[in-house]
């Protein structure tokens, strides 16, 4: 079986970070694993507190993971301090795993700044350029080309200098922009436009987790970059037409929806 991990933050809730990662590695068809960075205490409508994690406990465990099971893909959702970015970096140039996604969180859904002011530039010295492919929505982009994006020829332009800062790859998502969610992807060559439609819900927490996590389960599983983005983004869709109305916030995506369809019929195991 093919294998992915996840190096980003807990989220007690459920819907995003290390859980959600998980859920989508498992529903993409891959073993996950993970390396906690930061415990968070958090609901559908909050972040009530954080609790980073002590830099040598993340070193020991990406070790304890690399030193014994091969790792097809990674993933890299909160880094909150230019410390652990410069931890997780040390590990990652230590083992080069052939693909990594970075997903570069910086604010919750509930408006929580997750990654401090002084890490940016860590980050974008330190993690864009080991990245295979970075997946920034249109404010997480702002931030790290220090340029507002307001249009499709914007969008263009920000993948360019996310390229030019040493990522191999964008995807830019578009759904904060007004109209239909459209992503764009561009490989340093070429760009593909992803098009999409705004599924009316609010559940939509852990979208972005969700997304990057099953952009990397597909590259594990040996699919190119496009169609791994394409893959995840078909995923994605029916995770947030059947999100779950859980909590009064903004509730989790279904991450496994056909998995609960047939359970509920049923099918599994010939019930």
């Amino acid at each position: 079986m093919r294998t992915a991990l996840t190096i980003a933050g807990s989220d007690s809730g459920g819907g995003a970070g290390i859980q959600a990662d998980l859920k989508a590695f498992s529903a993409n068809g891959v073993y996950g694993m993970s390396v906690i960075t930061a415990v968070t205490a958090q609901n559908t409508q909050e972040v009530r507190s954080i609790q980073n994690i002590d830099n040598e406990v993340i070193k020991d465990q990406m070790e304890a993971v690399f030193d014994d099971i091969r790792v097809d893909a990674v993933k890299i959702g909160m880094l909150s301090s230019s410390v652990t970015i410069e931890t997780v970096a040390q590990s990652l140039n230590k083992y080069r795993p052939k693909y990594i996604v970075l997903d570069p969180v910086m604010v919750s859904k509930g408006g929580h700044h997750l990654l401090q002011q002084e890490a940016i530039q860590s980050l974008k010295e330190n993690m864009i350029p080991l990245a295979t492919i970075i997946t920034p929505n249109i404010p997480e982009a702002e931030v790290l080309i220090n340029r507002l994006i307001k249009t499709e020829e914007d969008m263009m332009d920000a993948c360019r200098i996310l390229v030019e800062h040493g990522a191999k790859s964008v995807l830019l998502k578009g759904g904060h922009l007004s109209g239909d969610p459209n992503d764009l992807f561009y490989d340093g060559d070429s760009f593909h436009w992803l098009y999409g439609e705004r599924i009316q819900t609010k559940n939509t927490h852990g979208t972005g987790c969700t997304l990057s996590s099953a952009i990397a389960a597909n590259l594990a599983k040996g699919h190119s970059l496009i169609e791994s983005v394409d893959f995840a983004k078909k995923y994605i869709k029916l995770a947030i037409e059947h999100s779950l109305p859980l909590g009064h916030g903004h509730g989790p995506t279904n991450h496994f929806y056909e998995l609960y369809r047939l359970a509920e019929e049923g099918r599994l195991m010939n019930q």
